[in-house]
């Protein structure tokens, strides 16, 4: 029997959220309905309210997710009722190009939940990133859910879902650091800091963090970094250069998604290093570089989405060393609210006051 539970809205293109009343559908073949314990503020949820995604309305906000599986439909063996898991906005199809070529993380036909979730009034919703998880319970494609282990808190395993995975994975999947690498990254919010603290585990020997608020330089250290650089006061590329013995970082991840950075971490790299575009542009925005830099400086030129994860690989381990004490994956939980605070939880995150606000259910 479908269920009407609280769900957080974007009824139009800037209007401020809302919780209503939503109906989830019994799960059918390939579904699962995820009674969500807790689901993290994204960048990306903002971005969905602000029409910068697409039009679509009324969404469904909330993605970076983790709760327990209630219900499963036909044909589901991956998970079953009473698995904790974290939700993942790219479940893979294994048949595609990508994935027949052993690079499933490259997936070109992800998939989502079939059926849709709806208002009261029929109205279909479209859930963000295919997941919609600021609700008691929703309702996703079963590969959408991957099992990890429950000691992990909620508040904590659900940042995987999205920013923290995409920051890791930069480093580690996309980027390719590895020990002794410099590294330079450029925005430290909350996927920024992600990046700084897979650059630590994949063994970097310098870890420059570049940005413009002085908070977040001060809690990259806590993250990682071994440097800072606040590109508010001094030139970016210059700094990181003084510091790399005038060569420029093995790798620059780049957490922002403007020219301006880009073209930063562009000119901070070493010869034949590599650039890796983590931070998410605009649809307006463009690049102009000198071809014979591009040719001359060799290297890669790399954008990471997802962090190049397999949520099915990635997830369980970074659980496990969480759990291991050797991840702090709780440093980025900078509070815990209620359903009914993420319009001031947007605010927080629009003026740097958090790296995330992760709502409790």
């Amino acid at each position: 029997m479908a269920q009407r539970v609280r769900g957080v809205i974007a009824p139009g293109k800037n209007e401020p959220v809302r919780v209503e009343t939503i109906i989830v559908p019994d799960p059918g073949p390939g579904e699962a309905v995820v009674k969500v314990q807790a689901c993290g503020v994204c960048h990306t949820d903002l971005h969905y309210r602000q029409g910068g995604i697409n039009d679509d309305f009324p969404f469904l906000l909330g993605h970076e997710a983790a709760g327990i599986v209630e219900s499963v439909g036909e044909g589901v063996t991956e998970v079953a009722p009473g698995d904790f898991v974290v939700l993942n906005w790219r479940a893979v199809c294994g048949q595609c190009r990508a994935c027949l070529r052993g690079r499933p993380w490259y997936c070109f036909n992800t998939h989502n939940a079939k059926q849709k979730m709806t208002l009261e009034d029929g109205t279909e919703l479209s859930p963000a990133l295919g997941i919609g998880a600021f609700a008691d319970k929703t309702l996703v494609a079963a590969g959408q859910c991957t099992k990890v282990d429950p000691a992990a808190k909620p508040e904590v395993a659900g940042l995987l879902g999205c920013g923290v995975m995409a920051g890791i994975g930069a480093a580690i999947n996309t980027g390719g650091v590895t020990r002794g690498d410099s590294v330079a990254v450029i925005g430290c919010g909350g996927v920024g800091g992600a990046s700084i603290m897979g650059a630590r585990l994949a063994g970097a020997r310098r870890i420059i963090a570049v940005d413009i608020d002085q908070r977040k330089l001060d809690k990259a250290l806590e993250l990682g970094a071994t440097h800072t650089v606040n590109s508010r006061e001094t030139d970016a590329v210059e700094a990181v250069r003084e510091l790399t013995e005038g060569n420029g970082a093995d790798v620059v991840i780049e957490a922002v998604g403007r020219p301006e950075t880009y073209e930063q971490a562009f000119y901070a790299r070493d010869l034949a290093g590599t650039v890796v575009l983590v931070g998410v542009p605009t649809p307006e925005m463009k690049i102009e570089l000198p071809l014979p830099e591009v040719f001359g400086r060799g290297g890669a030129l790399k954008s990471s989405w997802y962090g190049d994860c397999l949520p099915s690989r990635d997830f369980p381990m970074l659980i496990d060393l969480y759990l291991q004490g050797r991840l702090d994956l709780g440093a980025f939980v900078t509070e815990t609210i209620g359903i009914d605070g993420i319009e001031a939880a947007f605010e927080k995150m629009h003026h740097g006051d958090v790296l995330r606000s992760v709502v409790i259910l």
